[in-house]
């Protein structure tokens, strides 16, 4: 994709503006260094910083001051940095387009396990491509949506906060929507009728507590630390959400998780000050229309909500909070429902 222009410093000699030079100089500009926008391009920073400096050479002058804290626009690039973002933006919207009318299949992603309902609900709004799912780690997720292995994926992240992950390689987010932590008890538990849990109550309880390197670890750990001075002593260490909860009905002790992440059998008590995990629907930049990630975005999110319609007590909170679940605020509509058998 090119452009015929004047260079400005070129005495009316015209030269050649490629999507590829567009690219650089809007990665340059939103991460407002060379080394940050190296990483998010995948390139050496020196051979991002040579590139910058031929192009910079066709414009006739440089469109960044350079320093220890960033760069800056120069003059030159007031004018022209604007136009590059806007080339570079369209060229990648016009390559995600004529690839989503070919996509015939969409690989999705997904942590911990993948109702089937999930498939259901995305082949739905997207009637004309086959849709794949599998359950994968956060980590390897990334790297297989990087990589083309999967069209998109559904992780799990610190709230508000990329992980190092999405920062390195050429991916896009968009939050799903915002969950919170909170305690999981045995059915009919002294503590399963209250409203609202804090710290002494946590301090009284035997825990069954998440492996190291489960992607849930982190959440816990911080979660704990915003409750109690220490880390609870686990009875064991468990894999998954599945399994915690085998533990909670089983052994009658207590576990942290995310309200989609229990089972029925088991009773979600809320944590005061609670830490929040965000869904983050994730994909390789440039690889989807726009069209087409509103439409996955707005079912995900209706999917959530009607799964967590099965889940009585965190569907009426998310309805008394709503400021809490902004993201799906719309969908926050309508009366619980049963939870099927498969939850």
């Amino acid at each position: 994709m090119t452009r015929g222009g004047t260079c400005p410093g070129g005495a009316g000699s015209v030269m050649r503006v490629e999507l590829r030079h567009a690219r650089l100089v809007a990665a340059i500009a939103n991460a407002g260094s060379i080394s940050s926008a190296a990483i998010q391009l995948n390139l050496p920073q020196p051979a991002l910083s040579s590139q910058l400096r031929r192009l910079e050479r066709e414009f006739g002058g440089e469109l960044f001051v350079r320093s220890h804290s960033g760069v800056v626009p120069t003059p030159l690039g007031e004018r022209l940095i604007p136009m590059l973002v806007d080339l570079a933006r369209r060229g990648d919207d016009l390559i995600a387009e004529a690839a989503a009318l070919s996509m015939d299949t969409l690989r999705v992603g997904n942590v911990e396990w993948t109702p089937p309902t999930l498939k259901d609900a995305i082949a739905a709004c997207l009637p004309s491509v086959e849709v794949q799912t599998e359950t994968v780690d956060p980590k390897e997720a990334m790297s297989a949506v990087a990589d083309g292995l999967l069209t998109l994926a559904l992780v799990p992240s610190p709230p508000d906060r990329q992980s190092a992950e999405v920062r390195k390689l050429p991916l896009s987010t968009e939050v799903v929507v915002r969950e919170p932590v909170w305690l999981a008890v045995p059915l009919g538990h002294p503590l399963s009728a209250r409203t609202l849990v804090g710290a002494a109550e946590v301090r009284s309880l035997e825990w069954v507590r998440y492996a190291r390197g489960h992607w849930f670890h982190d959440h816990e750990e911080a979660a704990f630390a915003d409750l109690v001075d220490a880390l609870p002593a686990p009875a064991h260490r468990v894999r998954g959400h599945h399994e915690a909860m085998s533990w909670v009905r089983e052994a009658k002790v207590a576990a942290l998780t995310v309200p989609t992440g229990a089972t029925k059998d088991v009773s979600l008590v809320p944590v005061a000050n609670a830490h929040v995990c965000e869904l983050l629907l994730v994909w390789r930049t440039g690889s989807l229309s726009r069209e087409t990630l509103a439409t996955l975005v707005d079912n995900v999110r209706r999917y959530y909500c009607d799964y967590a319609r099965t889940i009585p007590r965190f569907w009426s909170w998310m309805v008394d909070h709503p400021e809490d679940f902004r993201e799906v605020r719309r969908f926050l509509t309508g009366p619980p429902q049963e939870r099927p058998v498969s939850g």
